[in-house]
């Protein structure tokens, strides 16, 4: 009997050999527990390593469940890797492997698995992740490119766009051992990093105009589907709601730090801009193997990818990190702030006069004679 997970599970390693990949063998190598923390946070980790190659090790749980998106209490039946929208971003070194137990809790109500833009091996580990409610997989890949690289759900048919447009991605980085350069091969450092996963999202209207709620993902499916054919979002938001990084929820710094942004969008290019800043150095595809640009005002982050960009914060206060739509960004909710403390710089910027009256201009002792 032909299953769903019987059309996934080795489809490709079956058209080269006749056969599915066999269980992985122990590798001699030291191991090293990762414990995820949700966006836009990320875990401890070191920027360079002397050390060897490792295992490490970190577990996701796939969740179904219903979240509000906006101020307005809009309801979205969400899925999600650990809970979170984006789902966490996990760091390791190149060479290192990364040994992911996936698990789907007995109640969830379908099949969810994994595709790992930074792997190397049919469909991103997919083919080897299907299971459903009730199960687990471990599955360990080896990071050979470096990069930050998009994490995503990748169920088979129409389950792909709606599981990744309800939530299902996220970001791994992949570190040089000896840490980022720059483009001259000196190294390069962060203070703080952070991690900004963008969503589209589809939620459906009655015919009064009102956002529709369901029971259920399933009962979503047939309308959300429809809309999401339409690629007119009804949100565009950062980290899973509207304003969930702006006012009491920003990103922290402070004057004088080099901040590390890293950026995913897994369905629709976006334009990541920081009003009042800059990118320092910026990885617009992801990959830390190429030279980065450098004094960038507006990068691109193309749809299914990830970014980097280093700014250094030179004055203090409020700067809102927008994606530069700014319909998106107003209108759809792809904003956040960065609360920056420290001492003003008048050198950089200073209110020369405050606002008044407008004043006569000076008449010019110049006579235009014909």
């Amino acid at each position: 009997m032909i299953t769903r997970r019987t059309a996934m599970m080795g489809v490709a390693m079956a058209a080269v050999t006749g056969r599915v990949p066999a269980l992985a063998q122990d590798l001699d190598l030291p191991r090293q527990r990762i414990e995820l923390v949700a966006p836009p946070y990320v875990h401890a980790h070191e920027q360079a390593t002397s050390e060897g190659p490792k295992i490490l090790e970190t577990r996701l749980v796939t969740q179904e469940k219903e979240i509000v998106i906006d101020d307005e209490g809009t309801r979205l039946q969400s899925m999600s890797f650990n809970g979170s929208i984006p789902g966490p971003m996990i760091v390791l070194h190149q060479d290192d492997y990364l040994e992911l137990t996936l698990v789907n809790p007995a109640t969830n109500t379908m099949a969810h698995n994994i595709d790992f833009h930074a792997a190397t091996g049919a469909l991103g580990g997919g083919d080897l992740t299907l299971i459903y409610p009730g199960e687990q997989v471990a599955l360990r890949w080896k990071a050979t490119r470096v990069g930050v690289f998009v994490y995503h759900c990748i169920p088979g048919g129409d389950m792909i766009p709606w599981h990744i447009a309800s939530g299902m991605s996220g970001v791994v980085m992949v570190l040089p051992r000896d840490g980022l350069r720059d483009g001259a091969g000196r190294p390069l450092h962060y203070d703080r990093v952070y991690y900004i996963g963008e969503n589209d999202f589809y939620v459906p209207r009655d015919q009064n105009g009102q956002f529709k709620t369901y029971a259920s993902p399933a009962e979503a499916f047939v309308d959300t589907m429809a809309l999401m054919r339409k690629l007119t979002p009804t949100h565009v938001v950062f980290n899973g709601r509207v304003g969930a990084l702006t006012g009491k929820h920003a990103m922290i710094a402070k004057v004088g730090e080099t901040v590390l942004i890293v950026h995913s969008q897994a369905d629709r290019d976006t334009r990541p801009h920081i009003i009042g800043g800059h990118g320092d150095y910026v990885w617009e595809t992801g990959s830390f193997s190429d030279p980065p640009q450098t004094g960038v005002q507006t990068w691109f982050i193309r749809g299914g990818s990830a970014g980097a960009a280093l700014y250094k914060f030179l004055e203090p206060g409020v700067y809102s990190y927008v994606n530069h739509n700014m319909i998106e960004a107003v209108e759809l909710g792809a904003t956040a702030h960065f609360k920056v403390e420290g001492d003003w710089n008048n050198d950089l910027m200073m209110q020369v006069k405050a606002p008044g009256p407008i004043q006569p201009q000076p008449v010019s002792g110049v006579i235009n004679k014909l």
